[in-house]
C-alpha cells in the first residue's frame, strides 16, 4: 500500500472522512479538498473570488460532461445498429436527474452532502441535491485521478452494478407530459415551437424549442418531430429542476 494511502487512511486529520469516501467510492482519494467541495451545496458555500463560491457547481459542470462522454461511448459500443435518436434518448434516461438522484441515494452520498437545512422547505431545490452531487463527484474523480480512472470507476463501480440499461431502454419517460403538468400547476404558459434549421443541416431534421412564459428553456433536435419535442422537454425539465409532477 503506497505511503500516501496509509497516511490518508490512518494518520491524516481527515482520516474518518477518507474512510467514509473509500467505503462509498471504493478507492482512497488523493485531493480531499475536491471531494469536500463536490459535496458542498452553494447554500453553505463561501465566496472565494469574483463572486465564485467554493460550492460543487463547477465540479458539477465538469462531471456532467465526463459522465455524458462515458455513457455515450458505452451505448455506442453496446448498440452498434441503433441510430443517433435511440442512443440520445437512452443516454438521457441514464444521466437524467431522477436516475442520478436514485444512484446518489443508493451509494450513500446523502450522508455527506452539506447544505442549508432550510432548503427542506423547497422540494424542487432539494430534489436536485443528490443528482448535482453525483455529477460533482464525477468531476472530482476526474480532476483527482484522470479520465481513464474515472471511466473505469463509472463503468465498474456505478453503471454495471447499479444501472439496468436494458430496463431503461423499454421504460418510457414522458418528460413532455411532466413539463406540461408542472406548468399547469404553477400557472405558466408553455409552447413547443418549431425552429428553422440553419443552412447545412438536413431538411428532414426537426428542431423544436420549449418556450415557457416567453423564455426558451430547452431545444431538441431529431428526425422525428415528437422525439424532438421530448428532447426539448427533457432539457427544460433539467434546467427548471422539474423531477416529478407536484
Amino acid at each position: 500500500m503506497p505511503f500516501l494511502r496509509i497516511y490518508y487512511l490512518y494518520f491524516s486529520p481527515h482520516k474518518a472522512y477518507v474512510r467514509k469516501l473509500k467505503n462509498i467510492l471504493g478507492f482512497v482519494p488523493g485531493n480531499i479538498k475536491l471531494y469536500k467541495m463536490a459535496f458542498r451545496h452553494k447554500s453553505v458555500a463561501t465566496t472565494i473570488k469574483d463572486g465564485v463560491k467554493n460550492s460543487n457547481e463547477r465540479l458539477e459542470f465538469l462531471g456532467d460532461a465526463v459522465l455524458g462522454c462515458v455513457v455515450a461511448e458505452l451505448l455506442f459500443k453496446l448498440y452498434p445498429y441503433k441510430d443517433e435518436g435511440f442512443l440520445t434518448e437512452l443516454r438521457s434516461k441514464i444521466v437524467s436527474r431522477a436516475n442520478l438522484n436514485q444512484l446518489s441515494h443508493k451509494l450513500g452520498f446523502n450522508e455527506l452532502i452539506e447544505y442549508d437545512a432550510r432548503m427542506i422547505n423547497y422540494p424542487n431545490k432539494q430534489g436536485s441535491l443528490l443528482g448535482d452531487a453525483f455529477e460533482a463527484i464525477v468531476g472530482a474523480v476526474y480532476m483527482d485521478k484522470g479520465y481513464s480512472f474515472t471511466r473505469e470507476f463509472l463503468l465498474t463501480r456505478i453503471i454495471k452494478p447499479h444501472v439496468d440499461i436494458h430496463l431503461l431502454e423499454i421504460t418510457e419517460t414522458n418528460f413532455k407530459s411532466r413539463l406540461i403538468e408542472w406548468c399547469q400547476h404553477f400557472g405558466k404558459e408553455i409552447q413547443f415551437i418549431p425552429v428553422e434549421n440553419p443552412p447545412g443541416e438536413s431538411p428532414k431534421l426537426f428542431t423544436v424549442k420549449v418556450v415557457i412564459n416567453g423564455e426558451v428553456h430547452g431545444v431538441g433536435k431529431d428526425f422525428n418531430k415528437k422525439s424532438a419535442e421530448k428532447l426539448a422537454a427533457e432539457k427544460a425539465c433539467e434546467e427548471l429542476k422539474v423531477f416529478e409532477v407536484v
